[in-house]
C-alpha cells in the first residue's frame, strides 16, 4: 500500500550516503521532486520487466531483490541498510536501452522509501556528473556492442560451418544427376541405333507392336522393381547371364545387371524371344536393355533432384528467410531442418536418435532464432562427444510447456564449470575455438524472447539440455 506522499528536507537527504556529498542546492532540488512512500510488508515495490518509472531509496524497513533465472524467482540479496537503492538505475542511458526494471524489489516488513521519478534521476546524474556519466555510458554501451558483435560472429561461424556441410550434401546428388544425364545421353543414342536395326524391315508390324508392348511392360516393371539383397541380386544376375549366353546374346555380363535392376527375369526374356524370333533376339534385348537403363537413369536423376530440393527446403526452413519473424510452427520441422544442416558435421560413428512426440501442437515462436538455439546445443553436444557417441533429440510435454531435449554421451560438464555455462564470454574451448556466447545467446532467446526456460542435467556419459517453451502465446512457463 502507498500512503499519501510527504517530502524530505534537504537536511534529511544529507543523512543518506547516496546524497551526502551533494551541495545544498542539489539536495534541495531532489527534495522538491522526490516523495516519501510506504509499502506494507510482503508487497512488491516494483516488478522485473515493468516500465522503469522510479528510483527508490530505502529509508526504513527491509527489502529483498530477486531475478527470474530460467523460470525460477531467485533472491539475489536482502538488506535493512538505510540508504540502499534500486529501480530505474539505468535511466541515465535514456532511450539507448529499454527502460524497464532489471529486477524485482519486495518489502519484507513495512518500509518507507524516498521515491524519485526516473526522468529527474536521469537529469540529475547527467547534469551534475557529466564526466562519470560519459565514462559509465561508454563502458556500458561498449560492452553491449562488443557482445553484439561477437554474438553475430558466433552466428556467422556456426552458419559457415553448417554451410560447408550443406555444400557437401548438395554436391553428392548434383554430381550424381550430372553423371546420370551424361550416361543417359549415350543410352538414348544407342537406343535409336538399335531401333533402326530392328525396324529395317526384318520385323513385321505384328512383331514390332509386340516388342513395343514389351518395352512398355519393362518401363512399368522398373517403377515397381523390388529391392533385392546383395546375395539375391548376384543369383538373379547369374541366372540371366546364363540364359542370355545360352541364346547367343553377346556381352551378357553387361546386360544382366541392368535387367535385374529393372525387375526383369528369364520369363520376360522368353516373351521377347517369342515376339521377335531367334534371329533378332540380341538386337531386341539390347534395345529393351537401353530402355530399362534409360528409366533407371531418369529415376536416379529424379531422386537426385528431389534430394537437392529437400536440402534447399531444409536450408530455407532453417534460415526462415521468406517467413515472418514470429509465427506458429511445428518444432519438429525446425529440429529436422537443423539436423539436415548438421548432416555433414555429424561423425560416422555418432548415432543420431530422434524421439519425437508427434502429438505436440504447433507453438508460437521466433523460428529462425529457435534454430539458432538448436544449432548451439547440437554443436556443443557433438563437440563434447568427439568422433563417437549417441546424439538424442527428444520432444515431449512437461505441464503446460513443450519440451525439447538434446542429449549427448560425452564426459559431462565438470561441477566447477556448471554454474558458469550461461555466462557471456565463458568458454572451456581453446582460444579461437569458441566465443563463449552460444549458451548465453540460447538463454536469451529462450527465456527473454520466448518466456520459456533452459535447463541442464549432466553426469559422465549423459548430458541433457532441456528447452521448455510455452504452448500458447499467453501460457506462463510453469510446471
Amino acid at each position: 500500500m502507498t500512503t499519501p506522499s510527504e517530502r524530505l528536507t534537504p537536511a534529511q537527504l544529507r543523512d543518506l550516503f547516496l546524497f551526502e556529498s551533494l551541495d545544498d542546492s542539489q539536495r534541495a532540488w531532489l527534495a522538491e521532486r522526490g516523495r516519501v512512500e510506504q509499502r506494507a510488508g510482503g508487497t512488491l515495490v516494483y516488478a522485473e520487466g515493468e516500465p522503469g518509472t522510479c528510483f527508490f531509496v530505502l529509508l526504513r524497513g527491509a527489502v529483498a531483490l530477486s531475478r527470474q533465472v530460467r523460470g525460477d524467482e531467485i533472491e539475489v540479496s536482502r538488506t535493512d541498510q538505510r540508504g540502499v537503492y534500486g529501480g530505474a538505475v539505468q535511466a541515465y542511458l535514456g532511450d539507448q536501452v529499454d527502460q524497464i526494471y532489471r529486477n524485482s524489489m519486495r518489502a519484507l516488513v513495512d518500509s518507507d522509501f524516498f521515491v524519485l521519478p526516473a526522468e529527474d534521476f536521469a537529469y540529475a546524474l547527467r547534469s551534475w556528473f557529466p564526466m562519470p556519466m560519459h565514462l559509465l555510458e561508454g563502458l556500458f554501451l561498449g560492452l553491449r556492442n562488443s557482445q553484439t558483435i561477437v554474438g553475430e560472429r558466433e552466428r556467422l561461424l556456426a552458419l559457415g560451418s553448417l554451410s560447408a556441410g550443406l555444400t557437401h550434401e548438395l554436391n553428392n546428388p548434383a554430381a550424381a544427376a550430372v553423371r546420370a544425364t551424361s550416361v543417359l545421353r549415350d543410352r538414348v543414342a544407342g537406343m535409336r541405333h538399335k531401333l533402326a536395326m530392328i525396324a529395317d524391315g526384318r520385323l513385321d508390324g505384328t512383331a514390332l507392336h509386340g516388342l513395343v508392348s514389351l518395352q512398355e511392360e519393362a518401363v512399368a516393371r522398373v517403377a515397381t522393381a523390388p529391392k533385392l539383397t546383395p546375395m539375391d541380386t548376384a543369383d538373379a544376375e547369374d541366372t540371366l547371364t546364363d540364359w542370355l549366353e545360352e541364346h547367343g546374346v553377346g556381352g551378357a555380363w553387361d546386360l544382366a545387371p541392368i535387367l535385374v535392376g529393372g525387375g526383369l527375369d528369364t520369363a520376360w526374356l522368353g516373351q521377347v524371344k517369342a515376339a521377335v524370333g531367334p534371329a533378332d533376339l540380341e538386337a531386341a534385348v539390347r534395345w529393351l536393355t537401353y530402355t530399362v537403363d534409360t528409366e533407371l537413369l531418369m529415376r536416379e536423376i529424379g531422386d537426385s533432384v528431389t534430394r537437392i530440393s529437400g536440402l534447399v527446403g531444409a536450408a530455407k526452413q532453417y534460415s526462415q528467410l521468406d517467413r515472418a519473424p514470429h509465427l506458429v510452427v511445428d518444432v519438429h520441422d525446425l529440429l529436422d531442418a537443423t539436423l539436415v544442416m548438421f548432416k555433414g558435421k555429424i561423425p560416422a560413428e555418432v548415432k543420431l536418435v530422434r524421439e519425437y512426440d508427434r502429438s505436440l501442437p504447433p507453438i508460437p515462436a521466433y523460428a529462425a532464432e529457435l534454430n539458432q538455439v538448436w544449432t548451439n546445443l547440437i554443436d556443443n553436444a557433438l563437440g563434447a562427444m568427439g568422433e563417437k557417441g549417441v546424439l538424442t533429440v527428444r520432444t515431449g510435454q512437461v505441464g503446460d510447456l513443450l519440451s525439447v531435449e538434446i542429449t549427448d554421451t560425452g564426459p559431462g560438464i565438470p561441477p566447477e564449470v556448471r554454474p558458469r555455462i550461461f555466462e557471456p564470454f565463458f568458454t572451456t574451448k581453446p582460444v579461437g575455438a569458441g566465443t563463449g556466447l552460444g549458451l548465453d545467446i540460447s538463454y536469451r532467446i529462450v527465456v527473454n524472447k520466448h518466456h520459456g526456460d533452459i535447463r541442464v542435467e549432466t553426469e559422465p556419459g549423459n548430458t541433457t539440455f532441456q528447452v521448455l517453451l510455452p504452448l500458447t502465446e499467453e501460457a506462463a512457463p510453469t510446471l
